[in-house]
């Protein structure tokens, strides 16, 4: 069981002084609330099909909390076996929205080095203590979490992300959350780039290895394998309580409209039963990582794959040359990656084909 008395002692406060905020539907009320000064939103205006607005009109603790919005939260609750889950405007809002406002002054945070910047960002908002440790190395990771004399009342949070956005590897989970486990420490996961594409259903890393109860917070977004917009926060009825009370990136922003939500929706409707095309997607990784490449090619088994080609210069007038050949590639540059290990960031989707994937591993060898 995780110890979550610090949500619920925090919580009480706002039930014992009557601002405990809640969320309310605002359906069928006349407005006097929202933002919506010209009803373009209200009219549907904007699109041809009246069942889903362009406009929310408002924070969902004033007039932008809808049915919609509560159905496709417990829906995807369920779907990725979470007690709760609340749904933030994009995964740099759930990130900023989780961290800024759960651990607290006094908090000691550690955090892979490679963790997204996002993360990094609400890490400083929480003006908890804040220390990374090197790369998925766990050896490090417990020997500064033991070195730390955590006093009564605080709390140790760990942050990873699932599948890292810069390298395409993976964080070692399963023997965090034991580490976790032993130490009392929470652990966090951002699943941003296993959304969709890790799992038999597209589920993220947590899940497939059926971590779901050893993690404190998970962050999913929908900008990536999902094909649409936004990000949610999984976690216990406690959390999600908490966000919504103390998280100022949920309170303080216009919420996402019905048609964002209705395209979250639809999409995990969809993505769970794509296996053709992660079977696939996996055969294009097998075949990239088994080529010979005349530069460094970092291991990884997702779809985010990355080879070394130090300086800005060198990397830049390489990707120019592919772009050229008609095939879009980024060069990754220093300071956003260490000096020295400036990349091409090559993603690989599942309607790529055999044949062009070959035809680019020829092309890197010039």
């Amino acid at each position: 069981m995780l110890n979550e008395k610090f949500l619920t002692d925090k919580l009480q406060i706002r039930v014992d002084g009557n601002a405990l905020r809640t969320l309310q539907v605002s359906e069928s009320k006349v407005d006097f609330c929202s933002n919506d000064y010209l009803g373009i939103a209200t009219n549907h205006l904007l699109h041809p099909d009246p069942a889903f607005k362009h406009g929310s009109g408002g924070s969902r603790l004033l007039s932008g909390n809808y049915p919609l919005i509560e159905e496709v939260e417990i829906e995807l609750a369920t779907f990725y076996r979470s007690q709760a889950s609340l749904i933030f405007n994009s995964g740099y809002d759930a990130n900023m929205g989780l961290l800024s406002c759960v651990p607290q002054r006094g908090d000691v945070i550690f955090y892979d080095k490679l963790i997204h910047a996002s993360i990094r960002d609400g890490i400083k908002l929480s003006h908890a203590q804040a220390y990374a440790y090197q790369h998925n190395d766990l050896n490090d990771l417990e020997h500064k979490l033991r070195a730390q004399n955590i006093t009564e009342g605080r709390n140790i949070f760990v942050l990873t992300e699932s599948v890292f956005s810069m390298d395409g590897d993976m964080a070692p989970l399963a023997e965090l959350s034991i580490l976790c486990e032993q130490i009392g420490a929470l652990l966090i996961v951002d699943e941003a780039h296993a959304t969709g594409v890790v799992g038999e259903h597209g589920e993220g890393l947590v899940q497939y290895l059926k971590l779901e109860n050893k993690v404190f917070a998970r962050i999913h977004t929908f900008g990536k394998g999902c094909g649409c917009h936004g990000a949610v926060v999984l976690g216990s009825t406690n959390l999600r309580s908490y966000l919504i009370n103390f998280s100022r990136a949920f309170i303080y922003t216009t919420s996402l409209p019905e048609t964002a939500i209705a395209a979250i929706q639809i999409s995990h409707r969809i993505f769970p039963g794509m296996h053709e095309e992660r079977a696939h997607l996996a055969s294009l990784i097998t075949l990239f990582q088994n080529a010979d490449h005349s530069f460094h090619v970092l291991r990884s088994h997702t779809a985010i794959q990355v080879m070394i080609i130090p300086g800005n210069d060198v990397v830049k007038a390489f990707a120019f040359k592919l772009q050229s050949k008609g095939y879009d590639i980024r060069a990754i540059l220093y300071p956003t990656v260490p000096k020295g290990a400036e990349r091409l960031r090559i993603v690989l989707h599942s309607f790529n084909t055999a044949d062009q994937v070959t035809a680019l591993i020829q092309l890197l060898k010039g």
